[in-house]
């Protein structure tokens, strides 16, 4: 099958490109960019593989171009962001060129609108997985797996690090010629204005950075911070939680801080996505001294892991809280420090069991309703190199009297 990869060049889709010409369906990958010439490179430094690999100068804006390289294709990789621009018109387009698709849109606002395609995709015989990445992705089969030991779910919550353990990488947040890197844009806008999570069963809009308290097996204890992502708005079909769902950032006191303080001022107009995400790379001094009183306002991480999925509900009589999150190894910790390998291979993984028809069910889906969790997690640690007897996954359960709790922040740290 012919794969077109769209913004395959760029760091995240050439982790996917790399990992989907390995897969034995793949006869040619065809790598779509605006830039031929970053196109071209890749595709020369993939000569040598079963699938043919070659570049093509794609403008994803350029309704006739996009169209084209669509037509040519069996299946789309989407990685062109952010997708609050791009990812409901790339997968309309899909959808009229009969083509398969997959991306990993990390914003809820495009999500719920490309869930809406759903009749038009079964109707044109396409299936689309969109967020098919590490969060969404991994955080939904996170989810997934954790939810099987339940027979009814009544909060389930993802959450990744920001900055634990590790310091925040600041090379993550500035793109090529020193200019905020997408994802920092996107980081932006998910953690201003309102956002759109599961309360009392139902979809409704709030503003970001509200503290949720975690009790988890093991005796981890912790506090969170929501933040604008897909994750709750497909959980809330695939799951139906009858209480609360959100997706989470793990994140120290200070850096919670100055999050609030960004988010105060694109707030109130005194700051663009774009110039949140240059004072996120390099933190001004006024923007640093008013984030510090707040700091004492948000409650620790405490010892929660990383990344991970906790949902709560009931196993019979029985209320439990469920914990999945992946294993703490070495192999793991680097596979999930470099962010363009976490996404770009979980795209490829996905796109595996849809070319095999594992997970080839026309419509429009989220990972967590399509994709075979143990078959993913069991392909993602042989590609990255843990031997046969060592698990990506722990799944740790513990009866719970009181279900997972809601924090609340003081409200002082809302202030100007």
């Amino acid at each position: 099958m012919q794969v077109l990869a769209l913004g395959g060049s760029g760091a995240m889709g050439a982790a996917a490109v790399r990992a989907a010409v390995t897969l034995p369906a793949v006869t040619e990958v065809v790598v779509a960019d605006r830039d031929l010439a970053a196109a071209h490179a890749l595709a020369e430094a993939l000569a040598g593989h079963d699938a043919v690999v070659r570049a093509r100068r794609v403008d994803v804006t350029e309704s006739d171009d996009l169209h084209g390289a669509l037509r040519d294709a069996d299946v789309v990789l989407n990685t062109v962001g952010p997708y609050y621009r791009f990812g409901l018109s790339i997968l309309t387009a899909a959808i009229r060129t009969r083509t398969h698709y997959l991306d990993i849109c990390d914003d809820w606002e495009p999500t719920l609108r490309m869930l809406e395609l759903d009749a038009a995709a079964r109707d044109a015989g396409v299936c689309a997985i969109i967020g098919m990445g590490a969060s969404p992705g991994v955080s939904n089969l996170l989810a997934a797996r954790a939810a099987r030991d339940l027979d009814r779910v009544e909060n389930a919550y993802t959450a990744w690090p920001v900055d634990v353990p590790d310091a925040l990488d600041v090379a993550e947040t500035l793109g090529a010629g020193g200019e905020p890197s997408a994802a920092a844009v996107h980081w932006m806008q998910q953690i201003s204005g309102v956002i759109t999570i599961v309360r009392d069963g139902r979809l409704t809009e709030e503003a970001p950075l509200r503290a949720v308290a975690l009790a988890l097996p093991g005796r981890r204890r912790g506090t969170a911070y929501t933040v604008g992502h897909p994750e709750p708005v497909t959980l809330h079909r695939s799951l139906a939680p009858t209480g609360d769902a959100a997706n989470l950032m793990v994140v120290t006191p200070g850096t919670a801080a100055y999050l609030d303080v960004l988010r105060t001022d694109i707030d109130k107009g005194r700051l663009t996505n774009e110039s949140a995400a240059r004072e996120l790379a390099e933190p001004s001094l006024r923007r640093t001294l008013r984030a510090m009183p707040r700091a004492t306002t948000f409650g620790s991480h405490g010892t929660l892991p990383p990344f991970f999925a906790a949902v709560t509900g009931s196993a019979g009589d029985e209320h439990r809280t469920v914990l999945a999150h992946l294993t703490d190894t070495a192999e793991i910790t680097r596979f999930t420090a470099d962010m363009a390998r976490f996404t770009g291979i979980p795209l490829a993984l996905g796109l595996a069991q849809l070319l095999d028809a594992t997970a080839r069910r026309p419509g429009v889906h989220p990972p967590e309703a399509i994709i075979d969790p143990d078959r993913f997690f069991t392909d993602l640690g042989i590609r990255i190199g843990l031997e046969p007897t060592e698990h990506v996954v722990s799944v740790e359960q513990a009866p719970s009297a009181a279900l997972v709790g809601n924090g609340k922040r003081d409200r002082r740290a809302r202030r100007g």
